[in-house]
């Protein structure tokens, strides 16, 4: 079985188009035959043994669903599970109901190859951009387990958590990027059309200009020069700045640097930890082993200087050291959690302990930003107001000067 993408046109002369399962490209046609359809163009979505190729997406394999998508999949597959319907039928009523032919073809897809034998874990390793490490693995373990409806809660939970703190954050900021990106404008309109005509009016009186209004013209005499070329020069450092960081070994000094660093150094050591035990204890409490579940969790983590950090705490659980010990070595997670982590080793709740854990610095983290989120919009008042400040006067002073010569 495959998904196909079709177009095709109805009796009334109406073309259509959208997606349905078949076994072959010849099975597809005569579906929409017996569905009163003429078919225009028939193609697979993904490569398979119909075309020679491996089983890979060809229309998303360069994409990955928006998360809100993969929130919103998710959750039903979660409900639809959760009541007893198996993977297959979910699967086909999730894509049946999606108004996205990007989503409604991955599910498709994934539905083909269960129905061909492959495991829900085996057919999401086909998608390893859309359905993450972390993703993976908690499936691959509710299968094993048994677990697939509260794994796929657990994933559906978190993904949501996940969707909505970007979503807010994104809204905090919509505020004050677009009044620093407005302030800016009037800024530079101000230094290259106002300040050179009241200049050209100061000089032809003959007045001694203030040092603030010379640094004022020397300021708007750069910006009209080179304003262009500086703006060109931004862009192209950008690009090649995106290109390096594009390269292993300069992403893992950048991101080594933000983890030393002392203005970065706090909230990005909390990201991380907060993902890394977050991800480790929806693990644990899949019933993921210890090691399967430190790799997966290391995976999530966004600084590769970090990751680095807990792979070698992997490797340092699997040669037989406890979880706690090789946490304290590691240095990645605050002394409270690693506590929290040997009591439950202790006690055989080590799942519930990183739980409790987890939440407690995701907790932090979210207070954090938004301390540094509330924090943005009063500091890019000030600073554009005190820059407003200073061109008001530094053409107000000279104005003064010429008001005191004409008394």
């Amino acid at each position: 079985m495959a998904a196909f993408l079709y177009r095709a046109i109805d009796p009334k002369g109406r073309r259509s188009k959208g997606l349905l399962d078949a076994s072959s490209e010849a099975a597809a046609r005569a579906a929409l035959r017996q569905r009163n359809l003429l078919p225009i163009a028939v193609e697979p979505t993904r490569g398979s043994a119909l075309t020679g190729g491996a089983s890979r997406d060809l229309t998303l394999g360069r994409q990955r669903l928006p998360l809100k998508r993969l929130a919103l999949v998710t959750r039903q597959l979660s409900t639809l599970i959760g009541s007893d319907v198996r993977i297959e039928d979910a699967l086909k009523i999730v894509a049946d109901q999606s108004t996205a032919s990007g989503a409604a073809s991955l599910l498709l897809n994934l539905r083909s190859a269960i129905l061909d034998g492959r495991s829900f874990a085996a057919a999401l390793d086909d998608y390893p951009g859309t359905f993450g490490q972390y993703y993976r693995a908690s499936v691959r373990a509710g299968e094993s387990a048994g677990r697939m409806a509260s794994v796929m809660e657990h994933l559906a939970q978190h993904i949501e958590d996940q969707s909505r703190n970007r979503q807010s954050l994104q809204l905090a900021l919509i505020y004050p990027a677009l009044l620093a990106l407005v302030s800016l404008g009037v800024i530079v309109a101000l230094l290259t059309f106002v300040v050179p005509d009241i200049v050209r009016v100061f000089t032809s009186r003959g007045a001694e200009l203030p040092w603030l209004t010379k640094g004022l013209i020397t300021l708007s005499d750069l910006v009209t020069r080179y304003g262009l070329a500086a703006l060109t020069v931004l862009a192209l450092a950008g690009v090649l700045t995106t290109l390096a960081l594009r390269r292993p070994a300069v992403r893992l000094g950048w991101h080594r640097f933000l983890l030393r660093a002392a203005p970065t150094r706090g909230i990005v050591r909390k990201i991380n930890a907060a993902q890394f035990s977050g991800t480790l204890a929806t693990l644990v409490q899949s019933g993921v082993p210890l090691a399967e579940a430190l790799r997966a969790a290391s995976d999530t983590v966004p600084n590769l200087a970090f990751r680095a950090r807990a792979t070698a705490l992997t490797a340092r659980v699997n040669d037989g050291a406890a979880l706690s010990k090789a946490v304290e070595e590691a240095g990645i997670l605050p002394p409270m959690l690693v506590a929290m982590i040997a009591s439950g080793e202790a006690g055989g709740t080590l799942g519930r302990s990183l739980e409790r854990g987890a939440q407690d610095l995701a907790r932090d983290l979210r207070t954090m930003v938004a301390t540094i989120v509330a924090l943005v919009e009063p500091a890019v008042l000030l600073i554009m107001g005190g820059i407003v400040m200073l061109l008001v006067l530094a053409i107000l002073m000279p104005i003064v000067g010429l008001n005191s010569l004409a008394g």
